[in-house]
C-alpha cells in the first residue's frame, strides 16, 4: 500500500472510538506525536489490542488517513509496560510522565527525538525498580522542561543572571533569585534541596539518591509548581502520584508535596 510508514513509539494515551475502535496517541522516534486509529482493537478477537495499551513500547506500521492515520500492524519492542501496570505507585508515576509528554508536544508529525528518549528512559527506570520513583519523576519533569525551554535557573539568578547559590526560588520569575531581585512570595529552599534539583537536572544520581526525605519533599513541590505554572494548567495525573520512596537509608516512607507559593 502506497504511503505506509513504520516507526517505533511509546503509547501515551488511548481512548475509545465507536463500538470497537480506539484512538492511540503515540510518541514516536521519527515522527514525533502521532494520533492514529486502531480498528477493532476492543474486540476479543483483535490481533494486537493488548499491545496498544498505555506505556507500551511498540513498532507500528501506519497508513496516512484524511484526519487520523490508521494502524495496520503492531509489534512489541520490549515489555516495559508489564513492570508498570501492576504497581500503583509506578503506574501513577508513569501516567504523569506520559501526560506531561503529551501536553508538551502540540504539533503532530514533528520529530522530538530528545523527548522520546527521555520518556522511554524514564519508563524503563520505573519498570526496573532500581531507582526511587519520586526521583525518576522529578528528574524527567526537570529535563522535559529543559526540552521545552522552561528549565528553572538553579545556578544563577533568574532575573539578573548573577551566578552563584542564591537564597530564594520564585516560580513566576523562573528559578532562583538573588537577595536584590527576590520578590514577595518566593520560597527559600535549603542548600540540600537546591543540590538535589541540580543533581536531578544533570543526572547526578549519587547526589540525588543520598538526599534526605525533607529535601525530596521540597523538590517535589518546587518541580510540580514550576511545571504547572508554565503549562498554565494542572496535570490530571500528578495529584494521584503516590509520593513514597526509598530514603537515603533505604527505608520506604510516604511523602507529600507541600505548597511552594
Amino acid at each position: 500500500m502506497a504511503g505506509l510508514y513504520r516507526d517505533t513509539g511509546v503509547v501515551l494515551r488511548v481512548h475509545k472510538l465507536g463500538e470497537a475502535d480506539r484512538i492511540i496517541t503515540l510518541l514516536t522516534k521519527k515522527h514525533g506525536k502521532v494520533r492514529a486509529v486502531a480498528k477493532g482493537v476492543r474486540r476479543t478477537t483483535s490481533r494486537f489490542g493488548a499491545r496498544l495499551e498505555p506505556f507500551g513500547h511498540v513498532d507500528v506500521q501506519l497508513y496516512p488517513g484524511r484526519t487520523l492515520d490508521v494502524i495496520t500492524q503492531v509489534q512489541t519492542v520490549d515489555t516495559v509496560a508489564a513492570g508498570l501496570i501492576s504497581d500503583y505507585q509506578r503506574y501513577t508515576t508513569a501516567s504523569a510522565i506520559t501526560e506531561t509528554a503529551d501536553r508538551l508536544v502540540s504539533e503532530e508529525g514533528e520529530p522530538v527525538l530528545r523527548l522520546y528518549l527521555l520518556v522511554l528512559g524514564a519508563l524503563r527506570a520505573l519498570a526496573g525498580g532500581e531507582r526511587d520513583t519520586s526521583l525518576v519523576l522529578d528528574a524527567f519533569l526537570l529535563r522535559a522542561m529543559a526540552f521545552a525551554g522552561w528549565a528553572p535557573a538553579l545556578t544563577e539568578c533568574a532575573r539578573c543572571g548573577e551566578p552563584g547559590k542564591h537564597p530564594a526560588f520564585s516560580v513566576q520569575a523562573g528559578g532562583m533569585m538573588c537577595g536584590r531581585c527576590r520578590t514577595a512570595g518566593a520560597v527559600h529552599p535549603s542548600p540540600e534541596t537546591l543540590a538535589l534539583l541540580v543533581a536531578l537536572l544533570h543526572g547526578d544520581w549519587d547526589v540525588a539518591e543520598a538526599s534526605g526525605p525533607g529535601a525530596r519533599r521540597d523538590a517535589n513541590g518546587i518541580v510540580a509548581a514550576h511545571l504547572q505554572w508554565h503549562m498554565e494548567r494542572q496535570l490530571r495525573s500528578l495529584p494521584l502520584v503516590e509520593r513514597r520512596g526509598r530514603d537515603s537509608d533505604g527505608q520506604t516512607r510516604p511523602g507529600t508535596v507541600p505548597a511552594t507559593e
